[in-house]
């Protein structure tokens, strides 16, 4: 019986194949088979959040996950966020708000922030500090990222004009 497997993955909008062993991860498949260092290796053991991809919108640890059950799936990496060389709003506020230091956690951070505003557009700092709790980082303390990633949902709401902006922006918008 063989241990490998054809896989078709959906990654950042296109379709990749690969051969891949049953114990792969998909962090090795992102990192190794298709060239997508954005995600980064930190523990291996699903603590440290430096892996963090979107899968089917949800904020997954790429180093737990076995690439055969990411077929099918919708998987997002940081290299999606930026369009044609240009950052993303929420890149564009971790550089505003120096939400990155030596930059290592960051595209988990990136991920991890996306998909959580993706669900939750109005959330307050408390809930913000909450969700990127289960990421860490050794060098901001915390502060600058929950600064940034409160100011694109601002951003974002009042892009949108949807009146469901988060609590703090609701507090300073007249």
């Amino acid at each position: 019986m063989s241990d490998r497997h054809l896989i078709v993955l959906d990654v950042n909008g296109s379709e990749h194949e690969a051969v891949v062993e049953a114990r792969m991860t998909l962090l090795d498949v992102l990192r190794h088979d298709l060239g997508l260092t954005g995600t980064h290796v930190g523990c291996e053991h699903g603590v440290c959040g430096a892996c963090t991809v979107l899968v089917d919108g949800e904020p997954v640890r790429a180093c737990l996950m076995f690439a055969v059950q990411a077929e099918n799936a919708d998987i997002r990496t940081v290299e999606s966020l930026g369009r044609d060389g240009e950052l993303s709003d929420l890149q564009q506020a971790f550089s505003e708000h120096h939400g990155l230091q030596c930059g290592f956690c960051t595209p988990g951070f990136l991920m991890l922030a996306e998909g959580f505003l993706a669900q939750r557009p109005d959330a307050g700092r408390e809930e913000i500090r909450e969700a990127i709790s289960a990421n860490l980082c050794r060098c901001t303390g915390y502060q600058t990222i929950v600064d940034a990633i409160e100011a694109t949902a601002t951003r974002r709401c009042h892009a949108k004009e949807t009146g469901t902006c988060p609590a703090a922006a609701k507090e300073t918008t007249p």
